[in-house]
């Protein structure tokens, strides 16, 4: 079945060469007339023959082994001892929350810390969850937040810190971890943006009770859509799967979910309280959920990209230091370094500019002339309509200057020498200007 596979995808690729667009790498790059995209996936053969293969072989076109492959061997790779894959990472932060709150008893209006500074779908889940964001400052010298004010903020209804380093950079993990043993709460990493990151020769995620990931074209790792959820406690994956899953008290995942009697060997019992007959395991419901499953194609793209992650993390880290000395060439404009302790995995280069005019026309000019540019994500959530109600932006004055004066770049593996040579030019012209 490969062979023929690959025969169709060289015969593809032999009737067009651009069959595959997303392999921007290897192909010729013309300055002025192709765009630098800041991001894309990084697939090559590989990816598209498991992708055939899935929909031509699969039994279970939705999640089933393909997907339970890809989330054991997710969390081998990652120090996890249990994962579960979902449609995406903002859905891994609904379950992850949600899953969090049940597992530990946590009320409605009990307290999850989070940086006012990131992406919306880091502090959305808290409050479907009817849990209470309480928002902190950043520090404008690493555009983390500041862990003196997070220490502040911890009242008697807090019961957990979210962690979400932007653009991958680590904090001090050190002192965030001793600030949750000592007031005896939670960490929880939202690691959508810095998978692979370390401190101190640890990924961040190994000192978090859960972590959330995404597999979005424009992250480390592609499966089109897609994000995880993972664990070393099994109870918490259990449930992240069941909200996941329709709310489904049933656990059996890929060839267990052919098994006549289930994974418990009880799947025809008394599983209703209150009602005496017998009830197939599989459609009692534990938990009012979601339909969040992941496909399983993009269970057998996981498990290629997870071979390439290493070449991937070395490659966004290498495209970073270039792109960081080209664009530090410009007067009143910085780029965002790593601690001494940290292996960042980065996610993009983060430029901070003196002065909203800066920030303004280096953009403008570096879009005028196809290279993409993203702003510091959300900067100051508070400052969105969908999320003003929560706090007053004003509280967050480093927060507040995200948006005037910090964006970034991007450093994926997508972005080859040719590439990096053009943003080089066009940052010279920028400075002769």
């Amino acid at each position: 079945m490969y062979q023929l596979i690959d025969d169709f995808i060289d015969s593809a690729k032999e009737m067009d060469d651009d069959i595959f667009p997303f392999m921007a790498n290897k192909k010729e790059f013309v300055a002025g007339k192709n765009s630098v995209y800041y991001s894309g996936p990084y697939w090559d053969d590989l990816e598209a023959r498991e992708l055939i293969y899935s929909v031509l072989k699969g039994k279970w076109l939705s999640s089933g082994e393909k997907v339970n492959k890809f989330e054991r061997e997710f969390s081998q790779k990652f120090n996890f001892k249990h994962s579960v894959m979902v449609n995406s990472g903002s859905s891994a932060n609904l379950v992850m929350m949600t899953a969090l709150k049940k597992y530990f008893g946590w009320d409605d209006g009990d307290e999850i810390i989070v940086c006012a500074c990131g992406f919306a779908t880091t502090v959305a889940p808290i409050v479907q969850s009817g849990l209470k964001p309480v928002f902190v400052d950043i520090g404008w010298e690493d555009l983390n937040w500041n862990l003196k004010e997070v220490e502040s903020k911890i009242s008697e209804r807090t019961r957990a810190v979210i962690s979400s380093p932007v653009l991958g950079n680590p904090y001090d993990i050190d002192k965030i971890v001793d600030i949750c043993k000592r007031n005896n709460i939670e960490l929880i990493a939202d690691n959508c943006d810095s998978l692979g990151s370390k401190w101190n020769g640890k990924y961040l995620t190994d000192h978090a009770v859960a972590a959330s990931c995404s597999f979005y074209p424009a992250h480390h790792i592609c499966t089109i859509e897609g994000g995880m959820v993972s664990s070393n406690i099994k109870e918490v994956v259990d449930l992240a799967r069941s909200f996941a899953w329709w709310g489904r008290g049933c656990y059996c995942v890929g060839q267990q979910n052919l098994l006549a009697n289930g994974t418990c060997g009880i799947r025809f019992s008394k599983w209703l309280e209150g009602y005496d007959k017998v009830v197939d395991h599989k459609y009692v419901f534990s938990n009012m959920g979601y339909n969040l499953k992941p496909l399983d194609l993009q269970g057998s793209v996981g498990s290629v990209q997870l071979l390439k992650f290493e070449e991937i993390h070395d490659l966004r880290r290498s495209n970073k230091e270039k792109i960081q000395k080209i664009v530090e060439k410009v007067e009143g404009v910085r780029v965002v370094e790593e601690k001494p302790q940290a292996e960042t995995s980065w996610f993009g280069v983060p430029i901070v500019c003196d002065t909203p005019k800066l920030k303004h026309s280096l953009v403008q000019h570096l879009e005028k002339n196809k290279i993409q540019t993203r702003n510091y994500f959300a900067g100051n959530i508070l400052l969105h309509g969908g999320y003003s109600h929560l706090d007053d932006a004003s509280k967050y004055p480093n927060a507040n200057q995200v948006l005037d004066k910090v964006f970034f770049l991007g450093c994926s593996p997508t972005i080859n020498i040719d590439m990096i040579s053009y943003i080089e030019n066009i940052i010279t012209s920028f400075i002769n200007d």
